[in-house]
């Protein structure tokens, strides 16, 4: 394995393309600390060239943390841990087709998602990334102290019904959970907005006329471009975005064309918010 291992920023804001690195090759403790770096300052890192099976992305991921079991997974599945991210001509949605974080409503949202991209369409089918950092930042200092002291309810049942039916679920139901609006970073300590267009329904404190207007809000001012960046595939292309400070949404342009690939996610821990702890402004990227 190489172990020169390059980061080089695709924006100023988020994103960075990593080099120099064999990730279906055991990786040294320095290897791992320095992925771990460059995710914490970029916030999604993509790899090119990566051709993994099943065990070694299962690997790779379990560098960083126990594996998530996605809630449409089905209980008898071998590997429970891969989730398929398929689309064709007979696909009447794709997964990420609004943009969230993943698995946002259950208790303990994923700490990160490592995808893998096996075959692409022969143009588009590209995914943005944006940071949550930056959207928290943009905001007036009077909205922040509202959003500091709302709870937001994130609900899995209005998102996965349609998509998964209802059948094989990994704990029997839909999940759902309550989570600050805004969330602190365990391992940087910066704030970060955490509401989304794919699983809040709104937020406990307000009334629903209130809610709603504020999650429109919110949905809007979370995918301005200035947050985002682009990332297009190819064939082997790995994309590992932190869903603690992200959120990401999957372009459908390419019907009927396929898009393939696996997904390992990592798991997390309880959002929390400690307005204390904030260290935004004067924070890198």
């Amino acid at each position: 394995m190489d172990n020169h291992i390059r980061v080089e920023p695709v924006s100023p804001v988020i994103g960075a393309e990593v080099s120099g690195v064999a990730l279906s090759q055991p990786l040294a403790p320095d290897a791992v600390a320095a992925i771990r770096a460059a995710l914490m300052t970029h916030l999604v890192l993509f790899f090119r060239d990566q051709d993994l099976t099943w065990l070694q992305h299962k690997a790779f991921g379990r560098r960083f943390g126990d594996l998530h079991v996605h809630p449409a997974a089905p209980k008898d599945a071998e590997h429970p841990e891969i989730l398929v991210v398929h689309a064709d001509g007979n696909s009447k949605f794709v997964s990420g087709e609004l943009w969230h974080s993943d698995v946002s409503c259950d208790v303990e949202p994923p700490l990160g998602s490592i995808l893998r991209v096996e075959q692409v369409p022969s143009s588009g089918g590209d995914t943005l990334f944006a940071s949550m950092y930056a959207a928290w930042e943009a905001l007036s200092d009077r909205m922040q102290r509202l959003l500091g002291e709302l709870t937001a309810v994130h609900e899995g049942r209005q998102y996965y019904i349609g998509r998964y039916g209802g059948e094989n679920l990994r704990d029997g139901t839909y999940p759902l959970a309550e989570h600050p609006a805004v969330r602190t970073h365990p391992e940087t300590g910066r704030s970060a907005l955490y509401v989304n267009e794919g699983f809040t329904t709104g937020f406990k404190e307000l009334k629903r006329a209130e809610s709603d207007a504020l999650l429109a809000f919110l949905v809007r001012h979370c995918a301005s471009p200035e947050f985002q960046c682009r990332f297009r595939w190819r064939a082997n292309s790995v994309a590992f975005w932190d869903n603690r400070c992200t959120q990401h949404h999957a372009v459908w342009d390419y019907f009927p064309e396929i898009r393939h690939g696996y997904r390992v996610t990592i798991q997390g821990d309880p959002p929390f918010y400690a307005p204390a702890a904030r260290a935004d402004r004067a924070s890198a990227p």
